[in-house]
């Protein structure tokens, strides 16, 4: 329902979208760069970096956060933290700060008078309140896709340009608290027109090294694929992002502050100054020019602005007095932006990076590398979301419904869970609860816009009957679907966001028997299947339903079939289809591409591929566990396994079972084969008709703890493959690394932890191979993977913990459901293919995992004749498919005749011989039933600038490279076809006569 408080939010953010095609706060001179101080080249130039770090969601919920509620947990409220920096800046015009978190300040801005909007307008337009990177939230790197990335990145954006103009665009990302970085997220950033990247965390040996050789800041090159576009300046900051020591001044500090009266006792300017002056020099050595930034703040710092703001003045007083003794110190305010300005002036040249910082350490047995898999559950219920979220805005779109405000609670609710806090895991159980309420609301919010676009998309001409209520089975996942159990009829419509046509094997649970028609009136072949056993005792599944409808569903590009199911009177539920089933026995599953063999005891021995003419042998594939380590966290031989650390108590796993039963079962269009472990764990082996790929559903949990023992679960295959210690992971669903086991290429590394120290996050596929055969393991959600030995994958798909790491969330990793630990249900996919052509598969697969088809159910109440004669049963926006290679990653309507559309090339160069290309499209196919293009403005990949206008700094590189790149003309495009080239996005204003 399109509840009140929806109305109310929407409202708000119509306040920020009416201006979304003009920039109506344009300054000159008085911000940004040109308002920079560059200090003097003669001195050590320290750049004071007033901050504040307010997480969105962690310890508490993003509006205890806000308001300041629940301080017994930990004290902090971002409203008082705005209003007191805010008074602090009129005070001094001299003063700066930076903001980060537009999730805060937009609910902050709302709330504000017309007056104090003004007054802060002009503290931006004057360059003495500055907003860096600009995200909704800051986003983590490790576990997040990257189209929700660029999705929270765009709304931050989008409210910043159209209240605040080219003076609040950020210039630059901060990314100081995520736990490792994306290569990726650097590419990312660079296409969103960023100049530079700032963040706090690295891995503590990586951190020594280029300490000691000065290589703390760096040319990072973020693709394989983009060359010199995507290339960012990156820096690491030397203290995550605190002050130097003894050096806080905000109320929860203990330091002293600048006492500055000689005739008290404790006057202690000149021990405070020389403590500075060192602590400067200190970080000076790490450093290669004669600039270095200081921040100085710390989570959700500056609720007294004045006690800040009042001693570092103080400070910079004194300090710089000291130039007139011989001190060469010179400190004043600035931004990260201003910093990043003075090193680019400094006619410098910088060292180069091209892989990524994961996994990174804390400590020796402390690896950020739990949080790739903690909270399983809201990881996929995310991706889920985001997956209605397109989808919503497609059917938006091609309606003309221009209802995008009320998309606008998922679309905040996405921006919110990308939060380092928040998808990543590591939050506490009653803030995870928050976030899963948010994105539950969020998607309550867009049904209303489902139903009105379906309202004109499904109405043929001339006819008088209401379009049927269209509902989403959200716990279809489980076999449950309420609303059509016991039914005579009803409609299954399912919705294609991609631009090539798609055919999906489609599962609707009943509790009767029915006769389907397809879009043109014609009986389909479906089959009645039995749930499975495992899927039936998962706790809180609520239906009654007992088999699934299963049936082969071709649909459309961009665009709708409906499916229309009557009852069968005359064949009642038991007198179902003839399947084959057999019991603990071997058994062989095989159709015309792969052929798949098991053991009497549930052993996978091997997969054929046919058509390639090779087989890979699997020594073992299945659930085991790792034990966690339960310690107290005293010292680093102590570490526990946690929410943010995966810590094993060795490096051997265990089978979840050393027994299982295996059931294999037969029809036309599936087969598959059923291994139950035991009460808790089981997975279903599928292979349809036709399929390329083999479907691994597996059910885990509640995972035990009676024992007293944590326990990590993992799915693994091993297998004869040579791997050589290499494998390939994906970073946040993009492009593909090689990871080599054991190994740092910048470092010289030492193993501390074996197993969790070759963990990577995969957001959406791992693989090995050898020279003639290569496995594919595509998820459903980010999950933690290696390859521990030659031959072998591993995912990590569960946890439970029974202790805290002691990186602040204060719980174990033990979610409960229904008053049981939590049992998950997930998806892997099975490719088997030679290297050549493994990526023509795995690459449209993945982008179809994550922009999956939607299905909507309603209950017409009307005889088919009469459905039929009154709804369109088929709709496609395109006349003819698109290039292959080519996604329709985002369609926005922003007004009824004004478009935001991003196309992207998936493939990555030399991946395949066809598809790794350029390839031309013609955008006007996209808007054939919307009009005709007037007008393409190509635009930076966040959506706020003309890519014309984009004029990022050009670095030097000690290799004697530039990153200079020339844009493209993108405001003369004469043409609406347009080049892709492999991995590169494109974001296009599209306005139509």
């Amino acid at each position: 329902m399109y509840t009140v408080i929806h109305c109310a939010i929407a409202i708000a953010f119509a306040a920020f979208i009416s201006g979304c095609l003009g920039a109506p706060f344009k300054s000159v001179n008085t911000c940004g760069y040109d308002v920079c101080n560059l200090g003097q080249s003669d001195k050590l130039n320290v750049h004071i970096v007033p901050h504040t770090h307010d997480d969105v969601g962690w310890l508490k919920t993003v509006d205890q956060y806000y308001y300041g509620t629940r301080n017994d947990i930990q004290h902090a409220a971002v409203q008082y933290i705005l209003d007191s920096v805010i008074q602090a800046l009129l005070e001094n015009p001299d003063r700066r700060f930076i903001y980060v978190e537009i999730a805060f300040f937009w609910r902050w801005w709302m709330q504000q008078t017309e007056d104090m909007q003004n007054t802060v307008r002009k503290l931006v337009n004057e360059g003495h309140l500055e907003f860096i990177s600009g995200g909704w939230s800051m986003n983590d790197e490790g576990v997040t896709h990257y189209s929700s990335i660029i999705d929270q990145h765009s709304l931050g954006a989008e409210f910043l340009r159209d209240q605040f103009g080219e003076c609040g665009r950020p210039k630059l990302g901060w990314q100081i608290d995520p736990f490792g970085h994306s290569r990726e997220v650097a590419s990312l950033f660079a296409h969103m027109g960023f100049d530079g990247l700032f963040f706090g965390r690295v891995d503590f040996q990586d951190y020594a090294e280029r300490n000691r050789t000065k290589r703390m800041e760096m040319i990072w090159k973020g693709s394989a694929n983009l060359g010199a576009q995507s290339w960012l300046f990156t820096g690491i900051l030397p203290r995550v992002y605190t002050a130097p020591q003894s050096f806080c001044f905000d109320y929860r500090c203990s330091d002293e502050p600048i006492k500055d009266d000689p005739h008290l006792y404790d006057y202690n300017v000149p021990e405070r100054v020389q403590a500075f002056i060192d602590a400067a020099h200190i970080q000076a050595r790490s450093y290669t020019t004669n600039h270095i930034m200081m921040t100085m703040g710390s989570d959700f710092h500056y609720e007294n602005a004045n006690e800040w703001f009042k001693n570092l003045e103080k400070l910079i007083k004194y300090v710089n007095a000291q130039q007139a003794n011989g001190s060469d110190v010179n400190l004043f305010y600035s931004t990260p932006t201003c910093y990043l300005y003075a090193l680019n002036k400094a006619n410098q040249t910088w060292t180069t990076k091209t892989d990524d910082f994961f996994p990174i350490s804390f400590s020796q047995h402390g690896l950020w590398t739990g949080y790739f898999t903690s909270r399983p559950a809201l990881k996929r219920y995310e991706r889920y979301s985001n997956n209605i979220l397109q989808v919503t805005r497609q059917l938006n779109a091609f309606s003309n419904s221009t209802l995008r405000q009320a998309i606008f609670p998922l679309n905040e609710a996405m921006g919110i869970v990308q939060h380092h806090d928040a998808v990543s895991g590591t939050e506490k159980q009653h803030v995870a609860n928050d976030y899963a309420q948010r994105l539950s609301e969020g998607i309550d919010s867009v049904i209303y816009v489902i139903n009105e676009a379906y309202k004109k998309l499904l109405s043929k001409e001339n006819q008088s009957l209401p379009v049927p209520t269209q509902f989403l089975c959200h716990f279809s996942n489980i076999s449950e679907c309420l609303p059509i159990e016991g039914q005579d009829s009803f409609t299954l419509t399912i919705w294609n966001p991609t631009i090539q046509p798609i055919e999906d094997m489609i599962r609707v649970p009943v509790t009767k028997n029915y006769t389907i028609r397809n879009p043109t009136g014609e009986f389909i072949v479906a089959e009645l299947i039995p749930i499975s056993t495992p899927m039936k005792n998962i706790p809180g599944r609520t239906s009654s339903a007992q088999y699934e409808l299963l049936f082969r569903a071709p649909i459309p590009a961009l665009g709708f079939n409906t499916y229309y199911f009557q009852v069968k009177t005359d064949i009642t539920i038991e007198k179902k289809s003839t399947i084959k089933v057999t019991h603990n026995e071997a058994c062989i599953l095989q159709n015309q591409h792969l052929r798949i063999e098991f053991d009497d005891q549930g052993n996978l021995n091997n997969i054929t591929n046919q058509n390639r003419n090779f087989t890979v042998l699997f020594s073992a594939q299945g659930l085991y566990w790792y034990t966690s380590f339960p310690g107290n966290n005293s010292s680093p031989e102590f570490q526990a396994s946690g929410a943010y650390f995966f810590r094993p108590l060795t490096s051997n796993t265990l089978p979840v079972s050393n027994s299982r039963n295996i059931t294999c079962t037969y029809t036309n269009q599936v087969q598959k084969a059923l291994i139950i472990y035991n009460n808790w764990a089981s997975q279903e082996i599928k292979l349809y008709d036709g399929a390329r790929i083999a479907e691994i559903e597996w059910i885990v949990g509640p995972i035990p703890i009676e024992d007293n023992i944590g326990k990590e679960i993992i799915m693994r295959y091993d297998t004869d493959i040579q791997s050589n210690g290499l494998f390939y992971t994906d970073a946040n669903g993009r492009e593909v690394l090689e990871r080599k086991r054991d190994y740092r290429s910048t470092w010289n590394y030492t193993v501390y932890e074996n197993v969790s120290g070759n963990y990577y996050p995969i957001a959406s596929r791992i693989w090995i191979k050898d020279n003639k055969r290569q496995i594919t393991i595509l998820t459903d959600r980010s999950e933690g993977g290696s390859s521990m030995h030659d031959g072998s994958v591993e995912l990590m798909i569960h946890r439970r913990t029974l202790y805290d790491d002691s990186q602040g969330v204060g719980e174990p990793m033990n979610e409960t459901a229904y008053d049981k630990g939590l049992v998950i249900c997930g998806k892997h996919f099975l490719i088997v293919e030679p290297p050549e052509y493994s990526a023509l598969y795995h690459r449209p697969i993945a982008q179809h995992l994550y922009m999956n088809s939607i299905s909507t159910y309603a209950l017409p109440n009307l005889s088919y004749d009469n459905y039929s004669n009154s709804f369109r049963q088929t709709w496609s926006a395109l006349t003819e498919s698109m290039p292959y290679n080519v996604h329709l990653l985002t369609f926005d309507q922003l007004t009824s005749k004004v478009f935001l559309i991003r196309i992207e090339h998936y493939f990555e160069f030399n991946e395949d011989d066809t598809y790794s290309k350029s390839v031309e499209v013609d955008l006007q196919s996209l808007f054939r039933n919307l009009g005709k293009i007037i007008y393409l403005l190509e635009l930076t990949l966040g959506g706020n600038l003309p890519l014309n206008d984009m004029k990022r700094l050009v670095w030097q590189t000690i290799d004697n490279e530039s990153s200079y790149s020339k844009s493209t003309d993108s405001n003369s495009l004469k043409s609406t076809v347009v080049t892709l080239n492999p991995m590169q996005i494109r974001t296009f204003q599209v306005t139509l006569q």
